[in-house]
């Protein structure tokens, strides 16, 4: 088989996972940026890297795993740029009205506090919360230990405690006593 076959085989492969494994991998860069063009910018670069890897990459099970790691790497090193340049501490929350939205069937009130989590806590809680693996995957996704997860999404949840009004608690039944 000559390189152009392999070539050929490697590009069908790669446009075969890519556009079955798409809209689920949009939906967690979207989760992680909060905007639509973000998302696309994410995981066209995640996608980017991916085929520089192709041909390294054995385990094509591990396909999903490691297109989330790029992606929230990625958006991590883009956020801690943006962070240098735009962001100022201030003691009140800024209006949030949004157009932009992404129906996900989790909830856009929500959505809202979880994007105001700074981008460890974030991934965390994207990945535990809105992709539903499990501790050991998130740790192996992130190149964490399971405990740093674990301090990571607790307090991530304490944070949403204190910022989410009490109306979005399904365990509070609006009473004030």
């Amino acid at each position: 088989m000559g390189s152009q076959d392999r070539r050929t085989d490697k590009d069908a492969d790669f446009s075969a996972y890519m556009s079955a494994r798409q809209p689920a991998l949009y939906r967690t860069a979207y989760l992680l940026t909060g905007d639509h063009a973000g998302a696309e910018d994410l995981l066209q670069n995640a996608f980017a890297k991916l085929y520089l890897s192709w041909d390294r990459i054995r385990d094509r099970g591990a396909l999903d795993g490691y297109v989330r790691r790029v992606m929230v790497n990625e958006n991590n090193s883009l956020w801690r740029r943006a962070w240098k340049r735009r962001e100022h501490s201030t003691d009140t929350m800024p209006e949030t009205g949004t157009t932009d939205t992404y129906d996900d069937g989790m909830g856009g009130a929500l959505w809202s506090f979880v994007q105001t989590l700074p981008p460890k806590q974030r991934a965390v809680v994207v990945l535990r919360y809105y992709e539903d693996l499990s501790e050991a995957e998130i740790a192996e996704e992130l190149g964490i230990s399971p405990g740093t997860v674990k301090s990571q999404a607790s307090r991530a949840l304490a944070a949403l405690r204190a910022r989410a009004p009490r109306s979005l608690n399904p365990h509070e039944t609006g009473d004030a006593r």
